[in-house]
This record gives structure tokens, C-alpha cells and sequence, in this order.
């Protein structure tokens, strides 16, 4: 049993390497912009809109204030581990091997999964834009069989999706539905990052400009065409005008696809191996990005939600350009650039997240974890070659039988679990001698001040909003029971973690962050639940037929 906890000693001075260090502080915020700004704002966003209403710009303080007390704690590891690895080294350092794997394989749902999500999105954008152009794919293959065949088994209202199905040649009693615009930029992307580190760098900076430059233009073309009014649509069922018209709840529903923005941010930490001077350079990087970001987001959220009714982006996979079509604004060749311009930064979203496995399982094969063919480095672009090839397998198989809702609940309820590790993580380090010029996480005692902020925000809620607390022990509710049986584990967990703080003098600014990323895992459903469960329980299978019988750490 102590064998599965064993931690790994990291040397803070060691930065010896097989990979290119090529990468500078604003080549990492580059891609930190690169990955958060992408098919979170291209894609998922319509989605968030519709389910929480104008009201979901609360989710994004929320996911931005979680992320960047996390980004803090990736910050502080960064500092300390100068290794490839990301949550996965982190918490090898902190909990043990056995949790180390468990993150690592977590994170194989936010990069891989991650990235079928992200695939199918740039296809939406790419097949919409060549029909601007007046270029016609047919409809079969432009999608997911599994997506074609719940259209049309539910009566679904989608055109291209109806007409998929029923104009799908057959092979033999199977109809050929494939989406084939998302396999061949997967492919394109796995060549790219099977080449080298520093061409993904220059191609994905000039992109990240490019896109950067747009949504800068969406922001102040779309401000002149703001109704304030759509900012508190009134409510059908009671009549009432709100900023939030599903309610709080309605508002927490939309977390996969608001959380799903942020899940790029720490694929940065993954790069450390490629990085000049880590230590330095990282924290800086990720910190700058997530700032720039979260305000990106807030803005691009008022201006939607304030030019269209939310109620409109049901079923919208490509909402920036959906509110200048000849129904909303009217635009057209607003349109027509943000339709190329998303192309482009979902793009550099999958360069991101396709650069960010090959490197979890570099790392895991180094520690015997994986099979040792997974940390072998390309002689002459010294990448993780075989690791990079099997990630664009990884990546391309499920794209042929899965489809887009599925994958986004998948993806986001393993990264939070990941970065609720990485919090907790911190509060396990011992202090460390402070280094001029390196990062270094701020210790504040919470003895006190989290249990003040903790129990003090219950009583100013309850003051609030008393029918919530007088409907807590509700789960049978429909529409909010699962919400509240989620808020009850919340409270408790939190309650015990104000015990422990007082014990331990625990450090404030991860206990932050470890509250508000389990405060985020309230927003999803038992389905997420069930699915997360029944990938990890295949992990730890896994792990105990093959990573521990192999790990470098045990043998040794």
C-alpha cells in the first residue's frame, strides 16, 4: 500500500532535457491564447449562452476566478518541477504514484477527448465557411455517424443532419457518415507537431495575431448593435424580466461549456521541457494569458447576449458569426470574416492540446508507467515522435462514432478533477527558499480567513436567497435536484476543509482555488458522473496490470 503513495523527488535545478528548449515568456502566453481562445468562443460558447441566458457571463468570472487561483498553483509547481508533465508530474511530487497515474489518465480526457471536440468544431466552421463561398460538401460527410443517427432518431429538426442519414451510401447494411474535414486536420495537425517544436511556435503566433486581431473587430462592430433589453429577457413561465432567466441553476448548467474555454491553460505547464528557463518564463506565461483571456470572454459574452435573444443560440455550434447573419445584424461580410478567422483559432486549439499528450505519456513512459516507446525522441525533431502519432490515432478513431455534446461533458468534468488535484497538491508542498527572479506562491495563513470567507458567504447566500437553503435536502426536484444534492456535498466537504484549515494552517490562495474548481464540479450531471467513473475504474485496471508492475519508482 505505501508503494502506491511513494512520491517522487523532482531536482529544482535539474533542467537537463532530450527535447528543444525554444520557447520564451510571450511565445506561452501566445499559446495560452491560442488554446483558451478557441473553440471555447467560437463554439461552445452559443451553447453556454442558451442554457444560463445572459447570466452566464457569471459563470465566466467564476471559471476565470477558479482558473486563476489554479493558475497560482500550476505557477508554483512550474517553479519547483522544470519537467514535462504537467498535473500529472505535479502530483507524482505531491500524492503519490497511485493519484499521479489517476490525473494522468484524467488528462488524456481534456487533451485527446479534448481535441475530437475541438476537431469537430473546426469542420462546423470549415464546411459553413466553403458554403459561403458557394463549395457544397455533401452532408455525409460533414458529420458523425452517431450524431446522424440520433437526428434522426429523436425528430431532430436539423437539416444537414436528417439529410446525412438519408443520402449515406451503404457498405454493405452500414451507412458511410464520416466527418472528414475534422480527420484531416487531425492528421494535419499530428504531422505539424511531429516536425518540430519551434515551426508549431511560428505558425501558431502569427495565427494567434490573426485571431486576436478579429475578435477585437467582433467586439466593437457588434457594441453598436446591442438591445440592452436582451440583457434581461423576461421569463415565459413567470413573466418576470432577468439576467438570469433559467435561474442560478440554469446558470450552472452551462459549466462544460463555459469550463471548456478554460481547459487550455494548463497544457502550458506540459511545454517545460521546451521552455527557456521554466522557472521564469511559465508561471509568467500562463498568468499573462488567463488574465487577457477572461476579459476576452466577458466582453464577447456582453456583446452576444446583448445583440441576440439567448433563446436563439439552441443547437448554434458557430455563434460568432451566427449573430451577423441576415436574421440578427445582418452583416454579411462580418460573417464571412469570423467564419475564416474561427477556422483559423480552433486551429491553433488543436496545436495546443495535440502538442500537450504526446508529452503526458513522454513523462510516463520515463517513469515506466507507459510502455517505454512513448519517451522515444525523433533524432532529428526532437519530439516525442512515437507518443505524437499514437495521440493523432487517439484522437482520430473516436472522431468516426462519437459525437460533440458527449465528448465536451467528458472533457470538462475530468480537467476540473485535475485541477482540484493540482490545488490540493500545493497545500501538501513543503516551503521552499525563495530564489530572486522565480516565482514564488504568496504563503497567507487561512487559519482564519478561509472559515470567514467560507461560512461568512453561506450566511450572506442564505440572507439572500433563503429558499435555496429551505430546498437543499430537495433532490427529487427535476429540473434542480441534482444541483442541490451536489451543493450539499460542496458545503460539507468545505466544511471539514475550514476544520482542517484551522488545524494545519493551510495556505490561502490553493484552498481558494480548491473550493471554487469543487464548486465548478457542482454544475454536472450523474451521467458526467457515471462516464467519469467508469473511465477511471478502466485507468486503474491499467495501471495495476501493467504501470505498477513496471514503475521505475517501485523497482528501484
Amino acid at each position: 500500500m505505501n508503494q502506491l503513495f511513494r512520491r517522487k523527488n523532482y531536482s529544482e535545478t535539474d533542467t537537463s532535457t532530450n527535447l528543444l528548449r525554444v520557447l520564451g515568456v510571450w511565445d506561452i502566453v501566445f499559446f495560452g491564447i491560442a488554446a483558451i481562445i478557441g473553440a471555447g468562443s467560437f463554439s461552445s460558447l452559443g451553447e453556454a449562452v442558451f442554457r444560463g441566458g445572459p447570466g452566464v457571463i457569471l459563470l465566466y468570472l467564476i471559471c476565470g476566478f477558479a482558473c486563476g487561483f489554479t493558475a497560482l498553483c500550476y505557477a508554483e509547481f512550474a517553479s519547483r518541477i522544470p519537467t514535462a508533465g504537467s498535473a500529472y508530474t505535479y502530483a507524482y511530487a505531491s500524492f503519490g504514484e497511485l493519484i499521479a497515474w489517476v490525473i494522468g489518465w484524467a488528462l488524456i480526457m481534456e487533451y485527446s477527448f479534448g481535441n475530437i471536440y475541438v476537431a469537430f468544431s473546426w469542420s462546423d466552421y470549415f464546411t459553413s465557411f466553403l458554403e459561403r463561398l458557394g463549395m457544397h460538401i455533401p452532408d455525409y460527410l460533414t458529420c458523425s455517424y452517431t450524431e446522424a443517427r440520433k437526428a434522426f432518431e429523436n425528430g431532430s429538426e436539423n437539416k444537414e443532419l436528417l439529410n446525412a442519414w438519408n443520402t449515406a451510401p451503404l457498405l454493405g447494411s452500414l451507412k458511410f457518415i464520416v466527418d472528414l474535414p475534422a480527420l484531416v486536420i487531425n492528421g494535419l495537425i499530428t504531422w505539424l507537431c511531429y516536425v518540430g517544436v519551434k515551426e508549431s511556435k511560428n505558425f501558431n503566433n502569427s495565427l494567434v495575431i490573426l485571431k486576436l486581431a478579429v475578435i477585437v473587430l467582433v467586439i466593437l462592430v457588434g457594441f453598436a448593435y446591442i438591445n440592452t433589453d436582451n440583457w434581461t429577457p423576461v421569463n415565459p413561465e413567470t413573466q418576470v424580466a432577468s439576467f438570469m432567466p433559467n435561474g442560478f441553476a440554469g446558470v450552472m448548467s452551462a459549466v462544460s461549456g463555459v469550463f471548456f474555454a478554460y481547459i487550455g491553460f494548463d497544457a502550458l505547464s506540459v511545454l517545460s521541457e521546451e521552455t527557456k528557463d521554466p522557472q521564469k518564463t511559465l508561471p509568467k506565461g500562463m498568468i499573462i494569458s488567463l488574465v487577457l483571456c477572461t476579459f476576452i470572454y466577458i466582453a464577447l459574452t456582453l456583446v452576444l447576449t446583448g445583440m441576440v435573444d439567448y433563446r436563439k443560440f439552441d443547437g448554434v455550434g458557430d455563434p460568432l458569426s451566427f449573430i451577423f447573419e441576415k436574421a440578427n445584424a445582418n452583416v454579411a461580410w462580418m460573417e464571412l470574416v469570423v467564419s475564416f478567422v474561427a477556422i483559423v483559432a480552433i486551429t491553433t486549439v488543436l496545436l495546443v492540446f495535440q502538442m500537450g499528450q504526446p508529452r503526458i505519456w513522454y513523462a510516463m513512459s520515463r517513469d515506466g508507467l507507459m510502455p517505454q516507446r512513448f519517451q522515444k525522441v525523433h533524432p532529428k525533431y526532437k519530439t516525442p515522435s512515437y507518443a505524437t502519432v499514437i495521440t493523432g490515432i487517439a484522437v482520430g478513431v473516436p472522431i468516426l462514432f462519437t459525437d460533440k455534446t458527449f465528448i465536451l461533458d467528458f472533457t470538462s468534468i475530468g480537467t476540473i478533477f485535475a485541477f482540484v488535484l493540482v490545488c490540493a497538491g500545493v497545500l501538501m508542498l513543503p516551503a521552499k527558499e525563495k530564489i530572486k527572479g522565480r516565482f514564488h506562491l504568496p504563503y497567507i495563513n487561512g487559519k482564519i480567513i478561509f472559515p470567514v470567507i467560507f461560512i461568512g458567504g453561506l450566511i450572506a447566500f442564505y440572507i439572500w436567497q433563503p429558499e435555496f437553503f429551505t430546498n437543499l435536502m430537495d433532490w427529487n426536484d427535476p429540473k434542480e435536484g441534482e444541483f442541490r444534492a451536489s451543493m450539499f456535498v460542496f458545503i460539507l466537504i468545505n466544511l471539514v476543509l475550514c476544520i482542517f484549515t484551522f488545524i494545519k494552517n493551510f495556505s490561502l490562495i490553493p484552498l481558494i482555488g480548491l473550493s471554487s474548481c469543487l464548486y465548478l464540479l457542482t454544475g454536472m450531471s450523474h451521467e458526467n458522473w457515471f462516464w467519469f467513473g467508469l473511465w477511471f475504474a478502466l485507468g486503474l485496471v491499467i495501471y495495476f496490470c501493467y504501470g505498477y508492475r513496471n514503475s521505475k519508482l517501485r523497482n528501484s
